[in-house]
């Protein structure tokens, strides 16, 4: 009966033990200034953030985001939190979603209580215990928060912001607001937790080649590049190379900060996706299949998902060894998934349908990279091969796609700036 009663008697206990002490994401802490004005901005991981606050906030889609101003200026300021996210969640909002709970436990002991009839009046305790943990969580969040008010001239103020969930890479927009001025710091964070490809040794060696093309040699290039990604042997073709970016990797997912960085293919990942598909859920990471360019599948995956697995934007980059302005210039290949289909062709007999219309989804990235105000130069270049809708080509699964055989490119900036035309 002892060894019956140890394991109950923890059942009806709370076990609340946060660590609000702890601070070690702040190791990956990034810092901008302006003038005066200092900000640092760090996101724990799962991990971290449930040691912190003794609950996983990610259970209930949230996440905890580490902010510290430093105003120097002769002004005070004001965070405005609708522009950091306009999703953000209050202290008490966001500690009530991780509330402990007693319900389903209690249900789950009432099946069983028979067994253990003597110890139905321990059962408030129970509830006591939630009650008291409850209110101690309460109180942490509040406590560690970042305070609301204005933050005096002279003053640092520090503490968490809670916002939804955002795994991978966070953007944080910070905007201060004085009496005469206005102040913004955005800031591209990168979050551990997600099991993420590791770039290639092929693919480290291109970016850091220093090959300099002037804007003539940029545009011949792009249109000797090949018409269309590959199979791992080379053998069969498959969706056309659409798309090519000059910027480095941070300055492009700051620009497509509503897209995701997809995980890598692993067992865990695979039954995520597979749950996902059955369920026609969201799974926002969810990894997508290689394809090849020279025999080195893509460097960089994102994906920007709708409401379904089954419908979402791809977007794969290779790097290259070249570079325009000084920076890295990437090609890539962009389609639309509109649903799903069986085919013979892949081990699990089924493949996404992509939108025949490739050239959409290409000018979907394009305004998007323009949307962030980051483009210092845009065009389209000759290089996929026009296929009509009345001819379309197909890619490795069968689908059918269509495009006017040009390729656009966007050179990013690193600081906001109004786009002009490539000559």
């Amino acid at each position: 009966m002892s060894n019956r009663l140890f394991p109950l008697l923890r059942w009806l206990a709370i076990d609340y033990s946060p660590h609000p002490e702890e601070r070690s994401f702040l190791e990956r802490a990034h810092t901008q200034r302006d003038s005066d004005v200092e900000t640092t901005v760090a996101v724990p991981s799962d991990r971290e953030s449930e040691r912190v606050f003794g609950v996983r906030l990610s259970r209930q889609g949230l996440q905890a985001v580490w902010l510290e101003v430093v105003n120097g200026g002769g002004e005070p300021l004001w965070l405005d939190r609708v522009q950091l996210d306009p999703d953000y969640y209050t202290p008490l909002e966001a500690a009530d979603l991780v509330h402990f709970g007693v319900g389903k436990r209690l249900v789950a002991f009432g099946l069983l209580g028979w067994l253990f009839l003597p110890l139905l009046p321990l059962v408030p305790l129970k509830i006591l215990g939630a009650r008291a943990a409850n209110q101690r969580l309460d109180k942490l969040f509040r406590a560690v928060s970042f305070p609301t008010g204005v933050i005096p001239s002279g003053k640092k103020v520090s503490g968490y912001l809670f916002t939804p969930l955002d795994e991978a890479m966070k953007q944080v927009d910070v905007r201060l607001l004085g009496r005469s001025r206005s102040l913004d710091f955005p800031f591209t964070v990168e979050v551990p937790g997600l099991v993420l490809p590791r770039p290639t040794e092929e693919a480290q060696q291109a970016t850091g080649k220093a090959e300099e093309l002037d804007e003539a040699a940029l545009k011949d290039w792009v249109q000797r590049q090949p018409r269309c990604t590959s199979n791992a042997r080379g053998t069969a073709e498959g969706d056309p190379l659409n798309l090519v970016i000059v910027g480095d990797r941070t300055s492009i997912e700051e620009c497509l900060s509503t897209w995701d960085e997809t995980e890598s293919l692993t067992l865990g990942t695979a039954w995520k996706t597979a749950k996902a598909f059955l369920l026609e859920s969201h799974y926002r990471y969810s990894p997508v299949s290689p394809l090849y360019l020279d025999g080195r599948e893509q460097d960089l995956a994102l994906q920007r998902a709708r409401l379904s697995l089954n419908q979402r934007l791809h977007l794969r980059l290779w790097a290259s060894g070249v570079r325009f302005d000084g920076q890295p210039v990437w090609i890539g290949q962009v389609s639309r998934d509109i649903g799903v289909r069986f085919t013979p062709r892949t081990w699990n007999l089924t493949t996404h349908l992509i939108d025949p219309d490739v050239d959409e989804a290409r000018n979907y990235v394009l305004d998007g990279l323009r949307l962030a105000g980051r483009v210092a130069r845009f065009g389209f270049v000759p290089g996929a091969e026009a296929a009509p809708a009345s001819a379309p080509r197909r890619n490795l699964t069968g689908d059918e796609y269509f495009t006017d055989g040009l390729r656009a490119v966007a050179v990013l900036s690193r600081t906001r700036t109004t786009p002009s035309f490539l000559s």
